[in-house]
């Protein structure tokens, strides 16, 4: 009778929001799984490799297996990379800052395991998104991660009026992104299309020592120069 081989677990891994010490912001879980796991899957080589040797300098870093999963991975690809958990084998999955599968392309990993058996273990870290949710002073019981916006400038004009029509009707804080270089873009769009009175919270370098989260109404937002260029932020809209 053949053996039955135990499968390996999928371990989501947080990362730090930005270039700081991750012993600052994640718990001892973090380095006691990254201790134990070689196999990885992440979205850059060179900055996971820096991340692992922050936790555990002690790590042989030649001992390390990493898969990349980005825009540019073919889809033919997933599978293979999480095929060391079928043998026994458990995978760590690491987002390129914060936490994998949120706002990140490890959600379609996280879904292949379920489909296979593997258990999934997401392991406590920061969140962007949450984190910006809870300093806004908004409403935590009903909100929505709406991701990017369009690029074009009506069609993301129309989208910050459904937002905030949304945000009215429902009670229900929406939260957007913006690629960094263009967050600067992004707040005067929003400056000339929110009313006056919707409230807007920015939430940047969180974690960061240069953290900077403020929550004002769009007519205050105007009277405050504030510069938001390749800095991480999250955008929070709701019209009370």
């Amino acid at each position: 009778m053949k053996p039955v081989t135990l499968r390996g677990k999928l371990y989501l891994i947080p990362t730090t929001l930005g270039d700081m010490n991750p012993h600052d912001v994640l718990p001892q879980t973090v380095k006691r799984a990254i201790d134990f796991i070689d196999f990885y899957i992440v979205e850059n080589e060179k900055t996971a490799r820096k991340f692992i040797k922050a936790i555990n300098p002690e790590k042989v870093q030649a001992s390390l297996k990493l898969s990349i999963l980005n825009k540019h991975t073919e889809i033919s690809e997933h599978n293979a990379m999480i095929s060391p958990c079928l043998n026994g084998i458990n995978v760590g999955l690491m987002s390129e800052a914060g936490c994998p599968g949120v706002a990140d392309p490890g959600a379609v990993i996280v879904k292949i395991a379920h489909e296979k058996g593997i258990q999934v273990i997401p392991l406590v870290g920061p969140s962007s998104i949450l984190m910006a949710m809870m300093g806004s002073g908004m409403n935590g019981q009903s909100f929505a991660f709406n991701g990017y916006l369009p690029i074009d400038k009506g069609d993301k004009k129309a989208a910050l009026k459904n937002f905030e029509n949304l945000s009215n009707t429902k009670n229900q804080s929406q939260i957007f992104i913006e690629t960094p270089y263009r967050n600067n873009k992004l707040l005067e769009d929003l400056l000339s299309t929110l009313q006056p009175n919707t409230h807007l919270c920015i939430a940047t370098d969180i974690t960061l020592p240069t953290e900077y989260i403020k929550t004002l109404r769009v007519a205050d937002w105007k009277k405050i120069k504030v510069d938001l260029h390749n800095r991480p932020t999250i955008f929070i809209i709701h019209k009370m």
